[in-house]
């Protein structure tokens, strides 16, 4: 997928639906206020943190083809390279729209060990929990995915609700994606070197060439 550029963090985070429309199923809410200093959001890594290679993907939680390379190579890099200390994954969310974005609360929703676990089924389930034009059937296939990860409705709403730490996402993807030069998801850095979506013996030989250094 391709970013269309031209929409400021405000613009995503509350033009498409935190304050215009319900973000919770049967509830029309509005997102607590921005406070003046900015909530911390920031990269949620895995693996070794001195590991020798650097795998950073910026990916969008409804993108397609992002679901694909998940499904082609998480499971052996996570086995392969992450598991044993050889790579260091980061995950960059892309938000091409209020439900990728939405998705992205709910999974930082869970905190920094249930994560990635969540993201898996997010894009394991992406065809199930996207296919509605309903933002409300969207939010409530979202909390469904928090409460299968171990969280309940008080802290999922909470979480979703919260415009400040909404916009403070955007705002750092926005500035993330501009200096990384990233067009599209999925976009695959491995120790700083650009890519493209592939399957897992593409990747895995990028990978050994770069522990073999």
């Amino acid at each position: 997928m391709t970013f269309k550029t031209g929409l400021t963090a405000f613009a995503l985070a509350i033009g498409l639906g935190f304050t215009a429309a319900p973000l919770l199923a049967q509830t029309a809410t509005t997102p607590a206020p921005a406070t003046e200093t900015a909530p911390a959001v920031g990269d949620i890594s895995i693996g070794q943190a001195d590991a020798k290679v650097k795998i950073v993907e910026y990916a969008s939680f409804t993108c397609p083809h992002c679901a694909d390379f998940h499904e082609w190579n998480w499971a052996k890099l996570k086995a392969d390279y992450i598991d044993t200390g050889k790579v260091q994954f980061t995950l960059r969310e892309v938000y091409f729209d209020r439900y990728g974005l939405w998705a992205a609360m709910m999974a930082r929703c869970g905190g920094e060990m249930r994560y990635y676990g969540i993201v898996d089924i997010l894009y394991s389930t992406q065809r199930e929990w996207v296919n509605s034009e309903d933002p409300n059937v969207i939010v409530g296939n979202l909390k469904k995915i928090g409460r299968t990860a171990g969280m309940d409705d008080a802290s999922l709403d909470v979480c979703m609700k919260d415009g400040a730490t909404a916009e403070a996402l955007v705002k750092q993807f926005e500035t993330n994606f501009k200096a990384d030069g990233v067009e599209g998801t999925p976009t695959i850095f491995i120790n700083g070197v650009k890519h493209s979506n592939m399957q897992y013996d593409e990747l895995k030989g990028l990978l050994d060439a770069e522990l073999a250094k």
